[in-house]
């Protein structure tokens, strides 16, 4: 009896050794199946994101581009480093695609700026850049260009032509990012300059959103209005903002200034230094590396302005171009997406505005106007 209880014990314990080597063998087995399956996912994945960069590269570049492109790029005026920053963008990427571009100054002359539209006509060139200008002297000419079948992409313009697409900064969102941060500053109450010029689209436009602003904060009064654009606006502006101050010589007599234009803001911010009145603050629009500099000095009466990248716009009118050549759909209008850039968000050291992204979100990361295509064009540009 006591031997068969033994036995059973054996029994016993060897069901369980067993059960367990199964048991293990089954986990080992499983987690083979798991190692197999991961490596076969893994492949896969690899395999998957390979074919993705391969089908990027080898998209079908459409015929109308492959030629080098002649593009004419047409401004009303070039002043400033935000003129000069936007020529940049506008170069940067004709060239990455392997095209060339003229660029043609009308100093502010709006019938010099359509004589270029017609030149660029004659010349037969395969798409038009309009930076700035006004319907008013441009409307036929672009309607001529239209007709001839020659693409045009305008930039802060008033044109309304068929067949046009005329992207701009989002004036109304910039004026009220300026001006509500301003507003917010000085707690709703007190004192302002305000430098502006009219003749101007997106000037006009932003003046739209004073004239609001002045109903929304009853308790901030205007007390000088000014504004000249000149080939030295900013220097004019320090000029005639130093009369302003001479004006007002007492602390409180002006808590802020509004400048309408980032040459306006230049000049604004020189006087208010030069004078020693550092309880001024000056709210701005738009933005270049001069600019920046201007800004991040130690203790700058500028300390916020709304902008966009002036090289990205340069570089999406580009694209909206080259989309049309190829014979793909466009917008008639488009607003990139403006930022608020305030001195206290940037660091002690000077930055320029490649690096600015790094401290304002999203700042000069437009993907607007891309095309698959693009990419094989700018690796075959670079060749």
């Amino acid at each position: 009896m006591k031997q068969f209880k033994h036995l059973l014990i054996i029994l016993s314990l060897l069901l369980l050794v067993l059960a367990g080597c199964t048991s293990e063998q089954e986990a080992a087995s499983t987690t083979e199946a798991d190692k197999d399956v991961k490596t076969e996912e893994t492949k896969s994945s690899e395999t998957s994101e390979k074919t993705a960069t391969e089908t990027a590269s080898n998209v079908e570049i459409p015929e109308a581009v492959q030629k080098p492109i002649k593009v004419a790029a047409i401004m009303q005026m070039s002043i400033g480093t935000f003129s000069s920053q936007y020529i940049s963008g506008v170069k940067e990427q004709v060239e990455k695609f392997g095209g060339e571009v003229q660029i043609y100054n009308a100093d502010n002359d709006l019938s010099k700026m359509a004589t270029y539209v017609d030149t660029a006509i004659t010349q037969n060139v395969d798409a038009i850049l309009i930076d700035h200008g006004r319907a008013e002297a441009l409307q036929g000419p672009v309607e001529k260009a239209v007709a001839k079948g020659i693409p045009v992409v305008a930039f802060d313009s008033d044109i309304n032509v068929e067949g046009v697409t005329v992207i701009d900064q989002d004036d109304y969102s910039l004026a009220w990012k300026s001006l509500k941060t301003m507003a917010e500053d000085i707690n709703g109450e007190g004192n302002i300059v305000t430098v502006w010029v009219g003749g101007f689209t997106p000037m006009e436009r932003r003046h739209v959103i004073y004239d609001a602003f002045k109903q929304r904060y009853p308790g901030i009064k205007e007390v000088a209005k000014f504004g000249t654009a000149s080939a030295n606006t900013a220097l004019d502006t320090q000029t005639q903002m130093e009369a302003i101050l001479k004006k007002y010589p007492n602390k409180g007599d002006i808590d802020a200034v509004f400048a309408a234009w980032d040459e306006f803001a230049k000049g604004a911010t020189k006087a208010i230094q030069q004078a020693g009145r550092d309880e001024i603050k000056v709210y701005g629009i738009d933005l270049s590396d001069e600019d920046l500099e201007l800004i991040q000095q130690p203790n700058s009466p500028w300390v916020a302005t709304a902008a966009t990248d002036p090289a990205e716009v340069g570089r999406v009118q580009v694209r909206f171009a080259y989309q049309k050549i190829a014979g793909e759909d466009t917008p008639n209008i488009f607003s990139l997406e403006p930022h608020l850039v305030e001195r206290s968000s940037l660091p002690d050291q000077s930055i320029k505005m490649t690096s600015l992204s790094e401290h304002v979100p999203g700042w000069g990361q437009s993907t607007v106007a891309t095309s698959p295509w693009m990419e094989g064009l700018e690796e075959k540009g670079n060749k």
